[in-house]
């Protein structure tokens, strides 16, 4: 199945960066992006591509050692950027970046030492994908938009791991449906 592990945005602040993107949608241009669907709103903290079934009970049980190790910490949607030269448009994050992304890597070891094959590490960057492009595009009016952008501050207070079923339909703009496999509370409680 393919896999990955993620920090889930609570309602409140999906629906404010709802409202950001559909200002983002009225712009020229808009329609020849590819937005991401407001169910499937997340800030990924390593990504486990196709995991054989036999691994996600190890996985799943590093992941829950991984959160209770992390305590839990605050965090807000605010701003935005790309990757690409435009093919991805993405909402930052702002807050306690620095154990936000010792939650990323605690995320990709446990993945490793549970066995999963993962790709190069990278460098982690806190962000929440709203649109995607084949081809580059000039983002610069989205970013000016995005600047502004806040929501409120939230506690980030689980792992999540999430399944992500992608469209086999063929039918063009269909996204992809995520479901949660397992959740894991962070720190002490975990």
């Amino acid at each position: 199945m393919r896999l990955f592990a993620a920090v889930l945005p609570p309602d409140d602040v999906v629906h404010a960066l709802a409202v950001e993107v559909g200002r983002l949608k009225k712009l020229p241009g808009a329609d020849g992006l590819r937005w991401t669907g407001r169910p499937g709103w997340h800030l990924t903290l390593a990504f486990y591509g196709e995991v054989d079934d036999t691994l996600v009970p190890d996985l799943t049980e590093r992941l829950a050692r991984a959160a209770s190790r992390t305590e839990p910490f605050e965090l807000a949607l605010c701003g935005g950027g790309q990757f690409g030269h435009g093919r991805a448009l993405w909402a930052g994050a702002d807050g306690d970046l620095r154990t936000m992304r010792l939650l990323a890597g605690r995320s990709e070891a446990a993945a490793r030492k549970a066995g999963v094959a993962m790709d190069e590490h990278r460098r982690y960057k806190a962000h929440l994908t709203v649109a995607r492009s084949r081809d580059a595009v000039d983002v610069r009016p989205y970013l000016d938009v995005l600047r502004a952008f806040r929501s409120r501050t939230w506690t980030v207070d689980e792992l999540v791991l999430v399944r992500s079923n992608l469209p086999a339909s063929g039918v063009p703009g269909e996204q992809p449906r995520y479901e949660a496999v397992a959740r894991r509370a962070l720190g002490a409680a975990g």
